[in-house]
C-alpha cells in the first residue's frame, strides 16, 4: 500500500475484525470448556447471519459510457425504485421547459399586442429622439 493511498472502510473493518479474533483466540485457552463452547457457538451463529446479508446486496458496476448497472438478485420493484427518481426528474425538467417556453411566448405576445394597438407606429420606438422624449416625460411625471 502506498503512503498516499488510504485503505477503504471495508479493509479497515476486515483488519479490525481479524485483530479482535486473534486477541480472543489467544485468551481462549485459559477459558473453561463450557465458556469456550458457548463462544464457538456464538461465532458460528454470527457467521451464519453474516453470509446471507452479503449474498443479497446488489453490486453496482460502472459501464464504459458512464452509466451504472445494478447487478444482483433484486426483484423488479427494487429496479423500478432505482429508475423512478430519474424518471421523475426528467418529467419535471420537461414540464419546466414547456412552462418557460409558454411564459416567453405569452410575454412576447403581450409586447406585440401593446405595440400594434398603440397610437404610435412601431418605427417611433427605434427613433433616438423619441427615446429622449420618453425619458423627459418620465422625469417630469415624478
Amino acid at each position: 500500500m502506498n503512503p498516499t493511498s488510504t485503505p477503504s472502510s471495508g479493509a479497515l473493518e476486515e483488519r479490525f475484525g481479524r485483530a479482535v479474533a486473534a486477541r480472543l483466540s489467544t485468551g481462549e485457552a485459559a477459558l473453561p470448556h463450557d465458556v469456550a463452547e458457548r463462544l464457538r457457538a456464538a461465532r458460528m451463529q454470527a457467521l451464519a447471519r453474516r453470509k446471507p446479508a452479503q449474498a443479497h446486496t446488489p453490486a453496482v458496476v460502472a459501464g464504459r459510457s458512464g452509466t451504472a448497472a445494478v447487478l444482483g438478485r433484486g426483484d423488479w420493484l427494487s429496479r423500478l425504485a432505482t429508475v423512478l427518481p430519474l424518471l421523475a426528474l426528467l418529467v419535471g425538467l420537461v414540464a419546466i421547459s414547456a412552462w418557460q417556453d409558454e411564459q416567453r411566448a405569452s410575454e412576447m405576445a403581450d409586447v406585440d399586442a401593446a405595440l400594434l394597438t398603440d397610437d404610435l407606429p412601431p418605427a417611433a420606438y427605434t427613433d433616438p429622439g423619441f427615446a429622449q422624449y420618453l425619458l423627459r416625460e418620465a422625469a417630469a411625471a415624478h
